[in-house]
């Protein structure tokens, strides 16, 4: 006796296979190198294989992909460590620069720069340690 299938998924299209654009590629792999985001979570949520995701992130940190600009505008949030006093008895001002480390990478930045270019400059610091 021969043993039946119980389920097929049949995707329409020549090939079978699902065609994402170069963009939602992009998403998905930057979606993947998010803190605490597991690779395998992602390619599941997208139906995709985790190999792919792999690939997609390897493309993204060479330049094949690209970020989407309404998604590298998205508000992102690092860790802020404070060493030391911040400030003394007298009421001394600390440093007004900035110092963000992600992984082996710092980043130093005056008090006047901009939201948009820490916020790229920390991706890709963390495109850059995957």
């Amino acid at each position: 006796m021969g043993v039946g299938v119980s389920r097929l998924e049949v995707i329409e299209g020549p090939s079978g296979r699902r065609r994402r654009t170069k963009t939602e590629r992009a998403r998905i792999a930057a979606e993947s190198l998010m803190p605490g985001v597991r690779v395998t979570d992602v390619a599941r949520k997208h139906g995709t294989t985790r190999w792919q995701v792999y690939d997609w992130r390897k493309k993204l940190r060479t330049g094949q992909l690209v970020v989407p600009e309404s998604v590298a505008a998205l508000p992102m949030f690092a860790e802020l460590v404070v060493e030391g006093a911040a400030a003394d008895a007298s009421g001394a001002r600390a440093t007004s620069d900035l110092e963000i480390v992600v992984g082996d990478v710092v980043i130093r930045a005056g008090a006047g720069a901009d939201e948009g270019q820490l916020t790229r400059a920390i991706r890709a610091a963390r495109a850059a340690a995957s």
